[in-house]
């Protein structure tokens, strides 16, 4: 028997009034009614329509039933914090700043907040700190998921010798430069198909409608900061059987990046509505919440998630681009992403996840944690540690901000640590040099009851951001941008 299948258009033309309700409705009924005949389907969207009060406390029509009732006045009053806030946990804690445990301390008292953790990685951010995990009761955060919405790592393996990454390292260098584009506004002149922009979502929402195009141009690009496209050394020590691959030396392609302008602007808006909700202490401003149970809250959810699908869409362009070029098909693809919000259980209980910088690592769960443009990076599995709330660190993390990395490292001990490591560099910054962040196998260290290693990463070919203003120098002087800028 066929499952059911709803649109956008079906519910209007029953009634169903434009926005999140429609994308929530046709959620709920392939999800719980996905074996009824659409015309079944059809007269029960019908009646939660007609009297949505009768089905509001229905377990399953209650959320579309919530949608459409008239919504309470907000009470302008503000909300206390909690003393002293719930206990989390923190791993590598001689190793991370003050000002990032601070705001883990002040995430910790918001009357939503149920578990929490703070990984080796963190440093301060906006609202939760990077590395900061957060579990809230059907409550999300805009600020604690992040700016760059379901920013991920993306890891294709080859059956190819490493060594040709010396022997042909022009031809590699050229394949990731066509593959993808840097730069904070970079957008392609011909957009990349994917079934992501076609997304009801687009349609619905007017943040969304407004950048859909702008979002299209940049589907497969990788936006600036720390983002990387690179090809380096995969070895594996001993066969794992979830990796499911021999012991051995491959080809790796690793990318970092997110949802470039799509899920900034989707941030940044429901953050201001969350704030003019929510009214906290000055210090936990930027963590104000919305709930599941308002519009704004399901729209955010809603638009997150369809910005995750979106970074997710933009690594499979990059990694089908290159895989295509190099004529082979990758033995595995690793991928998991952070910044972004789960519904997990907790003892027992339905709870929202917020990661902000930090890798999903329930039982048995496969995710990449880079080092740097230097540094190993390892391929991991989860370990289901409950006192991590199934978390591990997203990366080495900085040691220095960007502005101090810029006075502080000289170029020439940049060259010099690219070659010292063999490391050919197509563009980035003395902000993202190697001396901006902590120590790799410090931070593992910290984090070996969280995860196992089961794969290790050496980068060898790496590209990120080239802007001018923040490139090393080459003998003549000029400063070593991407091509095209």
């Amino acid at each position: 028997m066929s499952k059911l299948k709803l649109t956008g258009k079906e519910l209007r033309a029953i009634g169903y009034p434009e926005g999140p309700v429609i994308s929530i409705a046709m959620h709920v009924m392939e999800k719980n009614y996905k074996h009824h005949t659409k015309e079944k389907a059809m007269e029960i969207l019908k009646s939660v329509l007609a009297s949505p009060l009768e089905y509001k406390n229905d377990e399953v029509l209650g959320l579309i039933a919530e949608q459409l009732l008239p919504k309470e006045a907000i009470e302008s009053a503000e909300i206390s914090l909690n003393n002293p806030g719930i206990q989390f946990s923190i791993f590598g804690q001689e190793h991370i700043e003050e000002g990032a445990m601070h705001q883990m301390y002040t995430a910790a008292k918001l009357p939503i907040a149920v578990a929490g953790a703070l990984m080796p990685d963190a440093h301060s951010g906006y609202g939760l700190p990077i590395g900061g995990v957060l579990a809230t009761e059907n409550a999300v955060i805009p600020y604690g998921v992040g700016v760059d919405i379901g920013c991920r790592m993306c890891l294709s393996i080859f059956d190819i010798n490493p060594n040709e990454l010396v022997q042909k390292e022009n031809y590699f260098a050229r394949e990731i430069n066509e593959a993808t584009l840097f730069g904070s506004g970079a957008q392609f002149d011909h957009a990349s198909n994917h079934e992501v922009m076609e997304h009801e979502l687009f349609y619905q929402l007017p943040l969304l409608k407004n950048l859909h195009g702008r979002a299209w141009k940049q589907l497969g690009s990788s936006g600036s900061g720390n983002h990387f496209v690179e090809f380096g050394a995969v070895e594996i020590a001993e066969k794992d059987e979830t990796l499911g691959i021999d012991a051995g030396t491959y080809l790796g392609l690793l990318s970092h990046s997110g949802s470039r302008a799509l899920g900034a602007n989707i941030a940044n808006h429901y953050t201001k509505i969350a704030i003019s909700k929510r009214r906290l202490p000055q210090d936990a401003k930027n963590l104000a919440w919305l709930t599941l149970d308002e519009d704004e809250g399901m729209e955010y959810w809603l638009a997150m998630n369809l910005a995750g699908d979106y970074a997710s869409a933009c690594h499979h362009i990059i990694h089908a681009k290159i895989a295509k070029q190099l004529g082979r098909k990758a033995m595995k693809m690793v991928e998991n992403h952070h910044n972004f919000a789960w519904k997990e259980k907790w003892n027992g209980k339905e709870v929202i996840v917020h990661r902000k910088g930090a890798t999903p690592a329930g039982k048995d769960v496969l995710g990449i944690i880079p080092g740097s443009m230097t540094a190993d990076g390892f391929i991991v599995k989860g370990r289901g540690e409950e006192a991590s709330v199934n978390s591990a660190s997203h990366g080495a993390g900085r040691k220095m901000s960007r502005s101090k990395a810029m006075q502080s490292v000289t170029d020439k001990d940049f060259k010099n640590e690219l070659k010292k490591f063999g490391v050919k560099l197509l563009g980035g910054g003395l902000d993202e040099s190697p001396f901006a962040y902590k120590d790799i196998h410090v931070v593992m260290q910290s984090q070996k009851a969280l995860v196992d290693v089961v794969g290790k990463f050496t980068p060898k070919i790496v590209k990120m951001d080239g802007a001018k203003h923040r490139s090393w120098k080459d003998k003549k002087g000029k400063g070593n941008a991407v091509d095209g800028e």
